[in-house]
């Protein structure tokens, strides 16, 4: 049971870093001390640091310990399972990709009326995450997998409750009305009205590349841990690096483009 427990251990300090750390309190006293930017680059560090043993250990001990549930011996379940996982990572990809322009994206961006991947969930990154963490940890042939899998799907659940939490008491009335037209379980809102896709909501291109990208992960699935799990640790912070890249170029354009004056943009008089 050791190898359980040291991840088990591991995801704990992850997982109280990376949401502690953002809390309002603990935020307010560091960005005190070390300024909003260092306090970005000490929170990015950490969380590298931290991630990257969480996985460099899981990496090195995957096959060790006591059996998973290993739901995939059963045909049926395990065919269930995969859907549940292309749903997942088609979701998480669509959210990478409009995550800049989100309310939720970093650099406070405005807050406009949902479009797209919002309609069917404002959170598509964090339950697309959900979906084939689950799936993962009902498919995970040993405990250390499925304890793994289950860390990122409670790290998501608990981080799109309280960034809706956090945003909702600093951005005020524009976030509680955005939060009251769209839904975090998908479709909700579709379903209730709130909501209604219209054509170009839903871009075919970026689903159609949400299956490529689950055909790719399938391929190389069996090596995705190879080399102490360096394929997985760069991805995830090379897209993180890319996704806080684009947010602040969007806020820049969207300050920029309101500093400038009306006549300017051909609006004068």
């Amino acid at each position: 049971m050791e190898a359980p427990l040291v991840l088990t251990l591991l995801w704990l300090v992850f997982f109280g870093t990376h949401v502690g750390l953002a809390t309002r309190q603990v935020r307010a006293v560091l960005v005190d001390r070390l300024g909003a930017h260092g306090f970005f680059v000490f929170y990015s560090v950490v969380a590298s640091v931290t991630f990257s043993i969480l996985v460099t250990y899981y990496a090195a001990h995957r096959f060790e310990g006591p059996g998973g549930l290993a739901l995939g011996a059963s045909e049926p379940a395990r065919w269930f399972l995969m859907g549940v996982i292309a749903f997942g990572v088609v979701l998480a990809g669509a959210g990478l990709g409009v995550y800049p322009r989100t309310p939720m994206a970093l650099f406070d961006q405005p807050i406009g009326s949902p479009r797209g991947i919002e309609k069917v969930t404002r959170h598509s990154f964090f339950v697309g995450t959900v979906l084939l963490a689950l799936a993962h940890l009902l498919l995970a042939t040993k405990l250390v997998g499925a304890i793994f899998m289950g860390g990122f799907a409670v790290l998501a659940i608990v981080g799109a409750r309280h960034q809706d939490q956090k945003l909702l008491e600093r951005r005020g009335e524009p976030y509680r009305a955005y939060l009251a037209s769209t839904s975090l379980v998908p479709f909700a809102a579709l379903l209730s009205g709130r909501q209604r896709l219209v054509t170009g909501d839903l871009a075919v291109p970026m689903l159609l590349w949400g299956l490529v990208a689950t055909v790719a992960l399938r391929l190389v699935h069996a090596d995705m841990f190879a080399h102490g799990g360096l394929w997985v640790i760069a991805a995830l912070l090379a897209g993180a690096s890319l996704a806080t890249l684009q947010s602040w170029r969007r806020k820049r354009r969207h300050d920029a483009g309101a500093a400038r004056p009306v006549s300017a943009v051909g609006g004068g008089v």
